[in-house]
């Protein structure tokens, strides 16, 4: 009997101890096809918030919604990693696609995640400043890099994936730099400063908040976006019409990478 509870504890300790990989959304849409692909699915509460754990592809997974906005990402990410201490965690979801390159359907894998409306105003106009990292009182870096072995398997699975495509064009995936701040982007005036001063080549709204925590955390971090809108005065109409193709092509890759690892 004694061997038989140890054999168990054992068991439980090793399952424990699995690696897992955390996947985030922002809203139900961006996370849909990976919810709907997971085994051994199970709900956890915590403050209100909503996790699934299961299985993607062979990889133990914890997948939720952080919601819209900087301070909702920063929130969910801080709570999961509290609880489940992930191995890596990935953001999947939609932007708006600056590079001249892009069009709705096509994919960013984030090299470098910064927040765009993070600095300072004086007369001379809006500057950006790097954050702060509270426990160490330390400057964190304006670009938040990617973690180098999630964005090199991001890079060698994209071309292996299966993608919704939009018309006949092909679609494009490109590593890039993403811009993260609490407002939708839907002008082209906002559009050119984002590229031409900062290099941007998509915008959304949690990507870089998720990037932070994790950097400060030392939690190996990758973002990856499909575009769904120009960010331009055509932005709010274009992401209707496309969320649903940028969404599941976002997460398909992520997918992909799941079985990668």
């Amino acid at each position: 009997m004694k061997k038989v509870l140890l054999f168990l504890f054992i068991s439980l300790q090793i399952q424990a101890q699995k690696p897992l990989t955390a996947i985030l959304g922002a809203f139900s849409q961006e996370v849909k096809l990976l919810e709907d692909s997971l085994s051994n699915k199970k709900e956890v509460n915590l403050k209100g918030i909503r996790f699934l754990t299961g299985e993607l592809r062979g990889r133990s997974v914890v997948v939720a919604l952080t919601g819209v906005g900087k301070v909702n990402a920063a929130m969910t990410t801080s709570i999961l990693l509290m609880k489940w201490n992930p191995e890596q965690l990935i953001f999947t979801g939609i932007a708006g696609g600056i590079h001249p390159d892009l069009q709705p359907g096509d994919i960013v894998i984030a090299k470098a995640t910064f927040e765009h409306d993070f600095g300072k105003i004086d007369s001379t106009g809006f500057t950006l400043r790097a954050t702060r990292n509270p426990g160490y009182i330390e400057l964190n870096p304006i670009y938040f890099p990617a973690d180098e072995i999630l964005l090199k398997k991001a890079k060698s699975i994209s071309n292996k994936t299966k993608y919704k495509i939009v018309g006949n064009r092909n679609l494009k995936v490109m590593t890039g730099t993403i811009a993260t701040g609490d407002v939708f982007v839907n002008s082209n005036q906002k559009v050119e400063e984002l590229r031409l001063k900062y290099g941007a080549d998509a915008t959304e709204m949690e990507g870089a908040a998720v990037a932070q925590v994790c950097y400060q955390q030392k939690i190996p971090c990758l973002v990856i976006r499909s575009i769904s809108d120009n960010a331009n005065s055509k932005a709010h109409l274009d992401m209707k019409t496309f969320e649903f193709v940028a969404a599941y092509n976002s997460a398909s890759l992520v997918l992909g990478i799941l079985g990668s690892l």
